[in-house]
């Protein structure tokens, strides 16, 4: 990635997101728009519009809920950093407060160097607090230290880079989701879907997740962090074992360091555009200090729902009649970057994409707890819950389904491009798993339920089943 000049002293603008104001607001209000983060339950929109701009849009606007910041730094890289929804009981494993988090401030104004073998901490470093709540904070960072932002942060928290140039604003229009509609409206049980997603193996499933997790030492692989050699090694692993089955697949990289997406492809016996998005993100992120990350539920069990989907996919001779596509993302982690490339790239090229069903953790529930399917409460399209909630209903009815404060996985960043999209979670409630962002995150342990991931993958196989239309040989 090429360096870009740092954006000169601004001022910043933050709002809770408005359809109406980007959609109808000045110009050079909705063209300075930067996108949308979240703040606890609530959307906020950040802005960095002219100050002339700003001074008259404040004039005739009611902005009691808004909030100016003036940087007073020159700004290099803008990165967001959010509490994600996690469940009381977890939380209260690990209390966090506002003394902890400006003691990670702290760390992020120095730099671990070596001098004759000793570590040294160097204050080398500036950043910039420019927005801050218990929930959330904008930070402005040199571009190095915000690619390893993920590794600082507290487990419970997670970074997103912003932009470096203004975004436009791309609602999910109704004619995008006529399709997902039209399928609710003639959705009924097929017994060939059936026949093929109960196909899906447990045993091949936990064979699969041990090799990703470096449980089965033959792997090698010790961490799949986005910059660590064991992610490249997992997405060559995917990228053959999924080619396999009869997909054309491609290592598409994205970013200077960063592991590549993996996109397979299988393309429709008919004539059409029409494709058909399943996705997982195959990067993971450990404990706080150590090299091990093995992702063994985020996102390794997404990664093998969609891994044995395409195994089934092979072993059953299945053919669509519109394109599927099934991609496993990097830098899901430092802030959806994978699949933030991906969707712009699709955007770009005007595909003709149904929807998109991202599985993020769909192995774990609490001991007790029923099996479980979560849906996004908040970003993605309501028209691609409604679907999966159906086809839950009607192919895994032994999952409870409900919705997630649990937000944002991969399908944001279609979302945001005007893809209909939404998300598999493995809980009807905010995080639960206490391996979350933590080095023990393996699968042989209580409460990662291979029958649970097995139940969601489900759902997403059907859902594509249905959308994209199939025939089978065997």
């Amino acid at each position: 990635m090429s360096a870009k000049a740092a954006i000169p002293l601004a001022l910043l603008l933050f709002t809770p997101f408005d359809a109406e104001l980007l959609n109808n607001a000045e110009p050079c209000i909705s063209s300075s728009f930067y996108g949308n983060f979240r703040d606890g339950d609530k959307l906020q929109s950040v802005f960095i519009p002219e100050e002339s701009c700003l001074d008259d849009w404040i004039t005739h606007q009611d902005v009691q809920s808004a909030s100016v910041v003036g940087a007073s730094q020159a700004i290099d890289q803008l990165v967001w950093v959010e509490k994600k929804a996690i469940d009381p009981q977890l939380e209260a494993q690990e209390p966090w407060n506002k003394e902890d988090f400006m003691a990670f401030l702290d760390n992020l104004s120095h730099d671990l160097v070596a001098s004759d073998g000793v570590q040294e901490l160097l204050a080398q470093n500036t950043f910039e607090l420019l927005y801050y709540s218990d929930n959330a904070a904008l930070l402005s960072l040199s571009a190095d230290k915000a690619l390893i932002v993920d590794t600082l942060i507290p487990r419970f928290w997670k970074s997103t880079l912003l932009p470096k140039e203004p975004l436009r604003y791309v609602p999910v229009l109704p004619n995008a989701t006529a399709r997902v509609r039209d399928t609710i409206a003639m959705l009924q049980f097929n017994p060939d879907v059936a026949a093929v997603v109960n196909s899906l193996s447990v045993d091949q499933i936990k064979n699969d997740i041990r090799f990703l997790t470096g449980e089965d030492p033959k792997s090698g692989i010790i961490s799949r962090h986005s910059y660590a050699e064991g992610s490249r090694t997992a997405a060559a692993w995917l990228k053959s074992r999924i080619e396999d089955t009869g997909a054309v697949c491609e290592l598409k990289p994205f970013l200077v360091g960063f592991a590549p997406n993996v996109v397979c492809r299988y393309a429709a016996i008919e004539n059409t555009t029409e494709t058909v998005l399943i996705s997982a993100h195959y990067d993971s992120r450990g404990s706080f200090g150590s090299t091990r990350a093995p992702g063994g539920d985020d996102d390794g069990s997404g990664t093998t729902g969609i891994l044995n989907i395409a195994r089934t996919i092979g072993a059953k001779g299945i053919k669509f009649h519109a394109n599927v596509e099934l991609v496993l993302f990097a830098g899901e982690e430092q802030g959806l970057l994978g699949s933030r490339a991906y969707s712009r790239e699709l955007k770009a090229a005007d595909a003709n994409l149904t929807l998109v069903i991202q599985a993020d953790m769909t192995a774990y529930h609490q001991p007790g707890e029923p099996a479980q399917l979560g849906l996004p409460q908040s970003i993605g399209s309501s028209e691609v819950a409604d679907l999966v909630l159906s086809i839950a209903n009607i192919y895994s009815p032994e999952l409870t389904v409900g919705y997630t404060a649990a937000c944002c996985s991969d399908h944001q960043s279609f979302h945001e491009q005007g893809f209909p999209a939404t998300q598999v979670f493995e809980r009807a409630g905010p995080i639960i798993d206490p391996m979350y962002h933590n080095s023990g995150d393996l699968s042989e342990r209580e409460g990662y339920d291979f029958d649970q991931l097995k139940s969601i993958a489900k759902v997403q196989f059907a859902t594509v089943l249905h959308v994209a239309g199939f025939e089978w040989t065997n």
